[in-house]
């Protein structure tokens, strides 16, 4: 544990820069997120901490609740018409960008535009859309191909990329580059000034934002009401440092508390632990298709056949089975989609002789394997460790480096020889809301260069997929989900490790604390 006298100095650069001046009796929430946020342009990372920043800053059309049910957010409500092929968005009156310029709908249509060029289900929902206009300044009209159920939730869902709404002269900047400004109409504005990377960002209640007037505040759903003047985010990589900080109360929230740290929380009368997220973090190793020896399906198998997803999980998490899940396949166990299909791949314990094997019929050589790993954020260090030592037992040459958060997100884009700065292995968690579906789950894609870092190149799963959107009901959709993950576990667009639910910690003066993820309106001090 760090002493009080270093805990002081190692918070002197999160809390006492000159150039911040606060506000005489602003009211003022410290929170400690997870990681910095490396890239803050919402639609350029499908980054979670990417995401909880652009909660705060922009609004979407629909927004999901803490069950994941979509309902209308900036929107009055809609209307479809043609049997199901036109949809007429009518939005809010009184909506402002926190440039003072008024929210219109050629703004929508320019947002959706930059969102649907990279966004997954998006690129679905381009496809199908024959024309997307705007009627007039509060209207917006989708004139679909085919029907789109779906569009309330493409717009309005949990999980990255998010279908944002920024000022059109912002929307109309490319989707592979990133926007100059956070300009939203959501109810903080960012405050770049303020931006000390790698340390702090800050946030500042927004006077205008406009709050549905109906409907209970869940999630991404009904009226946001900000009750704090600032939000800072802190960024401490050092796990004792912030349990200091939220145990003396110079910080309010940490995010993703260590493990470790979770018993002496839980007796500090004025730290409350709660499982805001019930669905769990995914935890994936990410394969790269276009760089050899990972290019070859057979190699993908046989490091899955190497890795013990318990083993992962008590790295990340401990020991206590309620805490995590083994034996987890691409869709969130429990769930609609998900199936045994295929889960006899996850041996416990693994099944190292089968590794070689795979290996020996691949023509594996022994060349080394560049793994991707985070040292600055606990679960994705640990599970990077175990995994690099899984593959070595089982006959792989690993090169496991360690890199900051930020580091890391970036160079997964570098597409050439790791020689030249590509990679063969990325570890990373994602979000289990974002394993309900096949358009939900960003990894499990097989559209090659306009998947997500991997590139993985399956069209057997984008045509699965395809089917799953245009399935009668949900006993068919959830047939197509059982082959998808049969073929998932054949061709390995990933390999997962495990689910894990991981607790947040805040000031037990806290109230209103939403479920889903960090969210900062309706919450206040007592």
């Amino acid at each position: 544990m760090t002493t009080r006298r270093g805990f002081l100095a190692g918070m002197t650069s999160a809390l006492s820069l000159p150039s911040i001046v606060r506000a005489q009796g602003a009211s003022v929430l410290k929170f400690v997120p997870q990681s910095d946020v490396a890239i803050l342009d919402p639609i350029m990372s499908v980054s979670y901490v990417t995401r909880n920043h652009a909660m705060m800053i922009f609004d979407t059309l629909y927004g999901a609740d803490e069950h994941n049910r979509v309902q209308p957010q900036m929107v009055e409500g809609h209307l479809v018409e043609q049997n199901g092929l036109q949809w007429t968005l009518t939005l809010r009156e009184g909506l402002r960008f926190h440039d003072g310029t008024p929210v219109l709908a050629r703004d929508v249509v320019a947002s959706l535009k930059r969102w649907w060029a990279r966004d997954n289900v998006g690129q679905v929902l381009a496809a199908t859309t024959d024309e997307l206009s705007a009627v007039s300044d509060r209207v917006v009209r989708f004139r679909l191909k085919l029907p789109f159920p779906m569009l309330p939730d493409a717009l309005g869902k949990f999980g990255t990329n998010n279908a944002v709404i920024m000022p059109e002269r912002l929307a109309l900047t490319e989707p592979t580059v990133q926007v100059a400004e956070m300009v939203g109409s959501g109810p903080y504005r960012f405050l770049p000034k303020e931006r000390v990377p790698g340390s702090r960002l800050v946030y500042e209640k927004f006077a205008d934002y406009v709050p549905r007037q109906s409907g209970r505040t869940s999630a991404l759903a009904g009226p946001k009401l900000v009750h704090f003047d600032r939000v800072e985010w802190l960024v401490m990589p050092d796990v004792a440092t912030a349990a200091s900080a939220l145990q003396t109360g110079e910080i309010d929230w940490w995010e993703q508390p260590a493990a470790d740290y979770w018993e002496l929380l839980g007796e500090n009368k004025n730290v409350r632990l709660d499982l805001i997220d019930p669905f769990g973090s995914a935890g994936v190793i990410r394969f790269n298709f276009l760089q050899g020896p990972t290019s070859n399906a057979l190699v993908r198998q046989a490091a899955l056949a190497a890795i013990s997803q318990k083993d992962v999980m008590t790295a990340v998490i401990g020991e206590d089975r309620q805490r995590w899940k083994d034996k987890v396949g691409f869709f969130l166990p429990g769930t609609p989609m998900a199936s045994e299909t295929g889960l006899d791949a996850l041996k416990e314990p693994p099944d190292r002789d089968a590794t070689r094997r795979l290996l020996k019929q691949a023509g594996y050589k022994g060349e080394p394997l560049v793994f991707l790993v985070p040292g600055d954020i606990a679960s994705i260090k640990a599970q990077g460790e175990v995994v690099t030592d899984a593959l070595t037992q089982a006959g792989f040459t690993v090169d496991m480096q360690m890199m900051d958060w930020g580091t890391v997100l970036a160079r997964p884009n570098n597409r050439q020889a790791p020689d030249k700065g590509g990679w063969h292995l990325v570890g990373t968690f994602t979000a289990g809301v974002g394993l309900l579906n096949p358009s939900s789950n960003n990894f499990l894609r097989g559209s090659g260069t306009s998947a997500i870092f991997g590139w993985s190149d399956i069209p057997r799963l984008e045509e699965l997929r395809m089917n799953w959107f245009r399935a009668p009901d949900e006993q068919a959709q959830a047939a197509i989900c059982a082959e998808i993950q049969r073929v998932a576990f054949e061709t390995m667009p990933y390999a997962p490790t495990g689910l894990y639910f991981q607790q947040t910690a805040y000031r037990s003066n806290l109230t209103g604390v939403q479920k889903g993820l960090p969210l900062f309106y309706g919450v206040r001090r007592r």
